[in-house]
């Protein structure tokens, strides 16, 4: 009998900001906010299912659409409730995806607005493809 091996890959269709910061996650978006272009909202709080028992772990979470390129963006705090969204990325404050397309000049021209914000330490993009935990990025 012949076996077949099915090949499941995860797309992940989005850009991911880390952001270390001392900031809260609301003091942060209103600096983000000062800038022209953005307009960052609270949504109800992520609840992700991490530790596999009825309790889920919540993680504040922000958006902003721009829609001429109809592109999300999701401001998402790293710790939560009860964990971590990214385990493996202690350090990381905060993650801003973006879903959608963005032009690469639009991603430097954030990657350095989000640098200048006082108390951010870094904002660099990372891979998602390359993150351990990846399937928790996926909403």
């Amino acid at each position: 009998m012949n076996k077949r091996i099915l090949k499941f890959e995860i797309d992940l269709d989005f850009v991911l900001i880390a952001i270390t910061s001392s900031l809260k996650d609301y003091r942060l978006c209103y600096y983000i906010n000062k800038q022209p272009g953005f307009n960052f909202t609270r949504q109800p709080d992520l609840a992700l299912d991490l530790h596999h028992n009825n309790q889920p772990v919540l993680f504040n979470i922000y958006n902003h659409y721009w829609e001429a390129s109809e592109t999300d963006f999701y401001f998402i705090a790293n710790r939560g409730s009860d964990g971590l969204l990214i385990p493996e990325m202690r350090g990381i404050d905060y993650f801003l995806m973006i879903k959608n397309y963005i032009d690469p000049q639009d991603l430097e021209d954030i990657i350095t607005m989000l640098n200048k914000i006082p108390d951010v330490v870094a904002a660099v993009k990372i891979d998602p493809k390359k993150i351990k935990s990846r399937e928790n990025l996926l909403f």
